[in-house]
């Protein structure tokens, strides 16, 4: 079998490192889709993994990379045949089952959509499971009838990859969008994504403090979780909707029925892990016509696969801006 390069984790009593490794094809996993990878991402999560933080990883020797794009080279009978482009997120790959930070991967086809065509390859890795992430809690509030003109739309988090890509997505379709974040040098960043404004992590945590405060905002994606998701619940107006999808700033929630029984806000998780086939279909679909791709390219990075490694830690601690594709062929 030819040799392919991952970043390989193994685990002594040391903890978990991480080093670029060239592998023989018969120590990948027994799927029936055989993919030459062209690009990963890097996202929250796969920060976690490197780090061998979380519990995601239970079995060691591992291949990180939650996301992936490339060509098929043996669809194993599958629908998928040689020479498709296909995109993989979720599913725990990346966690439970080796991923994308290699030059190879072998999956289970379920797992697998073909890519966009109107999206590049890197274009298709700048979205990923973040960008994915995102448009799901576009839709989510959508579904909630929460539309342009209603009033302030709220993204939390607004500097990481799922905020960015909310903020861009809602600004282009005509949502009144204010970014919530701790980093106010970014300000600018978040106006040339389309925000109005800019709301700071002090201010939407002070809003915890009290079961109710005045109706701000009419929707709002919540990246962050913890006091961040507590203070803004008290902030929504009458119907509003909050899709929550992250815990970066923690996995409690301290709140009170109040928001829920008095205002009749709702509270929708989103997962984007397991998404049904049928919705990842309407997902990349959205991505493909509502993403304005200008925006997405300039908030967009690339780095190789020894530098992915040392992204871990700065992903981890909320101080990589936009996001970041990993082209695992550099």
């Amino acid at each position: 079998m030819a040799d392919f390069q991952a970043i390989l984790l193994e685990k002594s009593d040391a903890g978990v490192s991480a080093a670029v490794t060239t592998l023989d094809q018969d120590r990948l996993p027994a799927g029936d889709v055989l993919v030459r990878v062209l690009y990963s991402t890097l996202n929250y999560k796969d920060g976690l993994v490197l780090k061998g933080q979380g519990g995601l990883v239970r079995n060691y020797p591992h291949v990180p990379g939650i996301d992936l794009v490339g060509i098929v080279e043996d669809g194993g009978g599958s629908a998928f045949a040689k020479g498709d482009r296909v995109v993989c997120t979720g599913f725990r790959v990346g966690e439970v089952w080796w991923g994308g930070y290699a030059t190879m991967a072998r999956l289970k086809s379920a797992w697998l959509v073909k890519a966009p065509e109107a999206l590049s390859d890197i274009q298709t890795m700048a979205i990923g499971t973040a960008g994915f992430t995102a448009m799901q809690c576009v839709l989510a509030l959508e579904a909630h009838g929460i539309k342009p003109g209603d009033g302030e739309v709220l993204v939390t988090g607004a500097g990481g990859g799922v905020g960015s890509v909310a903020v861009a997505v809602l600004a282009k379709l005509g949502y009144d969008v204010t970014a919530g974040s701790g980093r106010a040098a970014l300000e600018g960043y978040f106006k040339d994504l389309g925000a109005q404004r800019l709301i700071g992590r002090e201010e939407l945590t002070e809003l915890g403090k009290r079961p109710l405060q005045s109706e701000r905002f009419a929707g709002a994606i919540d990246t962050v979780g913890g006091d961040i998701l507590s203070g803004l619940l008290t902030a929504m107006k009458y119907r509003g909707a909050v899709a929550a999808c992250g815990l970066a700033g923690g996995a409690g929630l301290k709140t009170t029925v109040i928001p829920f029984i008095i205002r009749g806000v709702t509270l929708a998780g989103i997962d984007s892990v397991m998404a049904p086939q049928s919705e990842r279909q309407t997902v990349w679909s959205r991505l493909a016509s509502d993403l304005p791709l200008a925006k997405l390219d300039a908030a967009t990075s690339i780095v190789g696969l020894e530098a992915a490694i040392g992204l871990a830690d700065a992903i981890l601690a909320g101080s990589v801006r936009g996001r970041t594709v990993i082209d695992v062929n550099a």
